[in-house]
């Protein structure tokens, strides 16, 4: 490579070596004085021609170097290189050929870039003294400081106008040894780059040098100011020199609206060693001429001034005389009008603040000033709110932490200048704000208050309409109810006999948080699927809504069991249908209401949800279209009321208003008294903590016979409300037993005999109940606080538990037609659950009450409610025990539903499937059995078939049987699991077990039916078929949540009973036998 550095340019260095010639001797004349004759040679001709010559030589260069640039440059091979030896011509004056020559394939490698580059920056300078770069040029590459020029004795004004033409000036002529090669590329001057690119290639610099070395700027036509020699050179220092030699060779572009860009850095390989001789040489030469002709100016050091281009301003006042701020404003002069309105607001900012010194950091003010600030958008950089305004202001300051905290020192604005006016006009803002603040409040607090009232009233009225509407729309619907009621008395007779239409709606229309708190309340609404078997009268269709979504095993269930009607499918052998099995089977429809899918989580009543279900509406409208049709409900509800007058159909029972008021405890007891039936002894309607402990004392003082006194609540259901306390925990009820005792019965009466207990109960009452009194249904109540709230908050009844150790419950259902009639339709003793007081069970028909007793008392409630437009399906809930005084059986009423039972339901479905009636006036159940007798000896092999007999039996419902695991095994399992143990009803014999299923999917309840010939039979069916279940369904480890125990245990005790009546009747019987046989 040094060998192809040493092959130059033949015809460079031929143009070079002519030039300086030409220049050595144009010097060499100069010191030539030539005397002929005493006279002076005159050698300025000769100047003039060498003059002449060495400008027509540096415009031929020109245009040889103009041709060498544009040609392209191939290398030449390396074996070559050692064979060519350059040969340098000697110079000819005559250069016509030099543009037209062209470097020859076989030639040397041409001189790099730097080296062509730095020549010919080095001699164009020295040899334009005039060229601002002269003079910086030889100090720093020589040392030498030339003298000042004279001042120009004219100012020139500078032109705004906009100069045209070439942008390059006179250019000197660059070796040829360092025109192509990039390593020996000589330093830019600030000229070169403004010179652009066109300018270094016509100085001979290749492309790629070209590329390497300068950077993009924008162009922008301005005049430029043009100022004295003297007053440039006193501003510029050698640090702004240095600074901005630096920015140019770094590449950074410097404008006002753009920010800085990071610094390019171009790295120009030194030169070789010719090119540094071949320039030292020329510049040895300058600078000896230079010292020849001004042998004064000696090479002295420049002065190294450091400025940091900070200045101070105290007191909000700038030194205009400060040499910091005069050098600041020299250097900035250029943007001075940017710079200055910055300065102006900083001033002002530190004038208001009465700061006492600041120092401000040049370079930051600067670049604020041009739009480097921290903010850019429109307006100045330090524009904006007054924070932010500040905030960019002091970021220009050196002390800025000292002038802040002093800034924003509270009360500071108001020291500086301008201080008192800024403090009254902030004083006068606050008391203004203040006004305006509280009128603001007031006016927004009367304007709030105008539309509350005007809102509350809008409401209001809004309300009132609706009330009024709705008032009026229950009110159309009570009266139509009153007037297809009156229809349907009038042609009840009639409508019985006639074909009908029964639409079973088995709703229980409790109040809201009673339906909340109720566990599974659709399912319970649909215990009484037993409704169907109004199909046993062959004029009956039955529509029934159900209120949950019945799958096809439990349609297809029911359909299957109420085809058999009492045994009909069974008078075959095969169990073939009979042919009135078809019209039954189509003579029932189960509809699920369409807003049961919407609102599936309410707990809505059955009613409810069938008045917003109109596709369901409109079904049973079209299903009723020219019928007789009639609603039986459960218990009533308002909504009731909207769904009859939807379809157009009476209802067959009370007003909502009449069930409400004679639906509860309180109301029961009021029929019951109104009946002059037995009652037990209590007191009803009780809605205060002090009538409470009174009444009960006044009761227990009367009825010293009582040993444990209810007290129930009048909306709930069944013994979910029902506490009970036991008088035995009265610590003076030993010292009242003497005492009634010693009174006696008779005596007892009087007030004077009671006083004495009397005061002491009322003193231990409300201790004694706090302490033992206990709720039935611990899961909603769970301690006596918890139900005496409820108690009082709803009201309710206190009476007694009848003093006997066997008590025996029944439940009798009527039918309180609209003609005036009372029917009754079902009567049972009760089976016992958990408790004494929650009825789980019955069985039919009822074996504890004189069928006459229990026929008058039914008869005389019936009539009572008759009086009180209490119509339809009652239940009625007695107690009956032996009064231990008088040995005498007592029959109490105890309650009163109106609505329609789940023992009704469970007797329907009995007779459905035996075929048989119930007689409550003889408590029996009738069921036809069919005789098969042998004909005579001479009709062999003959059989005739006599009139179907009537056998007694007996049945035991469990309406509601419940026990979690049931809900994991499938019906047609579990009916598999029933058959493998003998488990199944005998269609011939009539008898057997028989279930009620509720739901298809949660499947945790059913309802359950045994029949038998005698009671016993049916018990002791009824609690196998328990203990089996539970034992088939549960394991050891998963007993889960079930009622069956309770009930096995309540069979149990009942057979007890049973089986020593049984036997104290047989005892009886045979001593009847045997004295009838001494009598006779």
């Amino acid at each position: 490579m040094a060998d192809i550095l040493h092959n130059t340019d033949e015809l460079g260095s031929v143009l070079i070596q002519v030039q300086d010639d030409l220049k050595k001797l144009k010097r060499s004349l100069g010191r030539i004085t030539l005397h002929e004759k005493g006279e002076t040679f005159n050698i300025k001709a000769l100047d003039t021609a060498i003059h002449r010559t060495e400008n027509g030589i540096r415009r031929r260069a020109e245009e040889y170097l103009k041709t060498v640039n544009k040609q392209v440059l191939t290398l030449p091979s390396i074996e070559d290189l050692e064979k060519k030896k350059v040969q340098i011509s000697k110079w000819k004056p005559s250069l016509e050929s030099i543009p037209d020559m062209r470097p020859q394939r076989g030639q040397g490698v041409m001189p790099s870039a730097g080296e062509k580059h730095k020549a010919a920056l080095t001699m164009r300078l020295l040899c334009n003294p005039v060229h601002p770069k002269n003079r910086v040029v030889m100090h720093q590459s020589y040392g030498i400081q030339l003298p000042d020029l004279p001042k120009r004795s004219t100012i020139s004004v500078p032109s705004h106008k906009v100069v045209t033409g070439p942008t390059v000036g006179s250019l000197s002529i660059v070796p040829g040894a360092t025109r192509c090669n990039l390593y020996l590329a000589p330093p830019l001057s600030e000229d070169d780059m403004k010179a652009g690119m066109a300018s270094l290639v016509e100085k001979g610099f290749p492309l790629s040098a070209a590329e390497l070395c300068l950077f993009q700027t924008s162009m922008h036509p301005k005049a430029a100011p043009l100022h004295h020699r003297e007053q440039s050179s006193k501003t510029a220092s050698p640090e702004r020199t240095s600074k901005c030699l630096k920015d140019f060779t770094l590449g950074k572009e410097m404008t006002k609206a753009e920010h800085e860009r990071p610094p390019t850095w171009t790295h120009t390989p030194p030169p070789s060693a010719a090119s540094k001789t071949s320039n030292q040489r020329h510049l040895s030469q300058g600078a000896a001429r230079l010292a020849s002709l001004n042998p004064q100016c000696r090479p002295s050091p420049a002065p190294l001034v450091i400025s940091k281009l900070s200045f101070v301003i105290t007191e909000g006042r700038i030194n205009p005389t400060a040499p910091d701020f005069c050098c600041f404003k020299q250097h900035y002069c250029l943007s001075w009008s940017t710079v200055v309105e910055a300065l102006w607001s900083l001033e002002r900012l530190l004038r208001e603040f009465a700061v006492p010194r600041a120092q401000v950091n040049g370079r930051r003010l600067v670049e604020l000033a041009q739009g480097r600030g921290p903010a850019q958008g429109r307006g100045p950089a330090w524009a904006g709110d007054g924070g932010s305004s500040v905030e960019r202001l002091l970021s220009v300051l050196e002390n800025r932490e000292e002038v802040w905290d002093l800034v924003y020192r509270p009360g500071q604005r108001y020291k500086g200048e301008g201080g008192t006016e800024v403090a009254a006009v902030r004083i006068q803002t606050c008391w203004r704000r203040h006004t305006a603040r509280a009128a603001y409040l007031l006016h927004r607090k009367r304007k709030w208050a105008a539309g509350t009232i005007a809102i509350s009233w809008l409401m209001h009225a809004q309300l009132g309409r609706v009330r009024k509407a709705l008032q009026a729309t229950r009110l159309r619907h009570l009266e139509n109810f009153r007037t297809r009621a009156q229809h349907l008395a009038a042609n009840w007779k009639h409508i019985q006999s006639s074909w009908r239409t029964i639409i079973h709606i088995p709703s229980l229309g409790y109040p809201h948080p009673h339906r909340f708190s109720l566990k599974g309340f659709d399912i319970l609404q649909n215990i009484q699927m037993g409704r169907l078997c109004d199909v046993r009268d062959e004029k009956v269709q039955v529509i029934y809504v159900s209120p949950v979504n019945l799958g096809e095993d439990l349609a297809l269930y029911y359909t299957r069991l109420l085809s058999l009607q009492g045994g009909r499918e069974g008078d075959g052998e095969g169990g073939e249908a009979g042919p009135a099995q078809a019209p039954c089977v189509e003579r029932f429809t189960i509809i699920t209401p369409d807003a049961l899918e919407y609102f599936p989580t309410h707990n809505m009543c059955l009613s409810t949800l069938l008045k917003y279900s109109p596709h369901t509406l409109r079904r049973i409208r079209n299903l009723i279209q020219g019928k007789r049709a009639y609603i039986v409900g459960g218990v009533a509800h308002v909504d009731d009321l909207a769904v009859a007058d939807e379809l157009g159909v009476a209802i067959l029972g009370p007003e909502p208003a009449v069930a409400q008021l004679y639906g509860t405890k309180s109301g029961g007891r009021r029929v019951f008294t109104s009946a002059e039936v037995d009652v037990s002894p209590g007191q009803w309607d009780i809605y205060s903590l002090q009538q409470l402990h009174d009444t009960l004392a006044r009761l227990m003082t009367d009825n010293m016979d009582v040993r444990r006194w209810l007290f129930k609540m009048d909306a709930e259901l069944g013994g979910r409300g029902t506490a009970f306390c036991d008088v035995s925990h009265l610590s003076c009820y030993a010292w009242a037993q003497q005492e009634f005792q010693r009174h006696g019965p008779q005596r007892w009466r009087t007030a004077w005999a009671q006083d004495v207990v009397l005061i002491k109960y009322l003193e231990e009452v409300p201790v004694w109940l706090a302490r033992h009194a206990r709720p039935v249904r611990t899961s909603c109540y769970p301690n006596w606080a918890v139900f005496l709230e409820a108690f009082l908050r709803q009201g309710g009844v206190v009476e007694a538990y009848p003093p006997s150790d066997s008590v025996t419950c029944l439940t009798v259902d009527l039918l309180l037609e609209p003609g005036g009639e009372v029917t009754m339709l079902s009567c049972g003793d009760q089976l016992h659950g958990p408790s004494e007081l929650e009825a789980a069970g019955s069985s039919v028909p009822q074996s504890s009450v004189c069928p006459d007793v229990l026929h008058s008392v039914c008869s005389s409630v019936g009539r009572a409610c008759l009086r009180r437009h209490i119509l339809g399906y009652v239940s009625l809930d007695l107690a009956t025990f032996l009064d231990p005084r008088t040995l005498e059986q007592k029959v109490w009423a105890i309650d009163l539903d109106l609505t329609y039972s789940n023992q009704l339901a469970m007797t329907q479905l009995i007779l459905s499937i035996t075929g048989g009636t119930l007689n409550c006036r003889t408590s029996r159940l009738e069921v036809p059995v069919p005789v098969n007798e042998k004909t005579s000896s001479h009709q062999k092999g003959a059989k005739q078939h006599t009139a179907p007999s009537l056998s007694s039996r007996y049945a035991v419902i469990g309406s509601r049987l419940l026990h979690t695991n049931l809900s994991m095994v499938h019906y047609s399992v579990f009916f598999q699991m029933c058959k493998a143990h003998g488990i199944g009803f005998d269609i011939k014999e009539k008898q057997g077990t028989a279930f009620a299923l509720h739901d298809s999917n949660e499947r945790y309840s059913l309802g359950m039916i045994t029949i038998s010939e005698d009671l016993q039979g049916a018990l002791l069916t009824f609690a196998r078929n328990l203990s089996v279940i539970h034992q088939e369904i549960s394991s050891p480890n998963m007993q889960g949540e079930t009622n069956f125990k309770d009930l096995i245990k309540d069979i149990e005790n009942v057979l007890g009973v049973t089986v020593q009546n049984k036997s104290h009747a047989t005892k009886e019987e045979d001593t009847t036998v045997v004295q009838s046989k001494l009598d006779h």
